[in-house]
């Protein structure tokens, strides 16, 4: 049987979309290239046709992410007051649904751990994601030049994966909440300086 064109396409999603989550909520070990082809109905060759290796697809997966995270970050931003896109970005990020729900969040806090284990090259790769990810919103961080603003992005973007990973410790809501609280208060009056 002949598929549509569009068809590979839209198989190549599915199957990035479905292990972006997975690996956000159970990272890459607990992520089986089996149970996934499984749940989507899919033939180990129709798996292999899109991705040659698991790595393969956890580069396509935390690229996708990376895409999802700044789509939610220019909504919040949209709809910030003029002067506050920055204030809203760190808000937004710290927030305590955001924290909830790892599964459907931030790759960069779910799966940086995982991704520092992995040889320098493959490190290199997310890297240079990470980089491009952080340098979309440089441009609402108060700086010099551009190059002390995209230090700053990076900095700030990194000190918040860490701090939500923190805060996914604390079992207490009220006090995962507060930590949040005071985590954006930090940040925000850090980046000011």
């Amino acid at each position: 049987m002949r598929y549509p064109a569009q068809h590979k396409q839209q198989t190549r999603q599915r199957i990035v979309r479905a292990a972006l989550r997975r690996f956000r909520s159970r990272g890459t070990e607990g992520a089986s290239i089996g149970t996934l082809i499984r749940d989507l109905r899919l033939t180990h060759g129709g798996f292999y046709r899109h991705f040659r290796t698991k790595e393969e697809l956890f580069v396509a997966a935390f690229e996708q992410g990376l895409k999802q995270l700044a789509h939610y970050a220019a909504s919040a931003v949209k709809h910030a007051p003029k002067g506050g896109e920055l204030k809203t970005l760190i808000d937004s990020y710290l927030s305590l649904e955001h924290c909830d729900h790892p599964a459907d969040g931030c790759p960069v806090a779910a799966l940086t751990t995982e991704i520092g284990r992995r040889p320098a090259k493959v490190r290199g790769t997310f890297l240079s994601l990470f980089i491009k990810h952080t340098g979309s919103t440089a441009k609402y961080m108060p700086g010099a030049n551009d190059e002390e603003r995209n230090r700053k992005v990076r900095l700030l973007f990194s000190g918040m994966a860490g701090t939500l990973n923190v805060a996914r410790l604390i079992v207490d809501t009220g006090q995962r909440k507060k930590f949040l609280e005071e985590a954006r208060k930090f940040y925000f009056e850090a980046v000011k300086q």
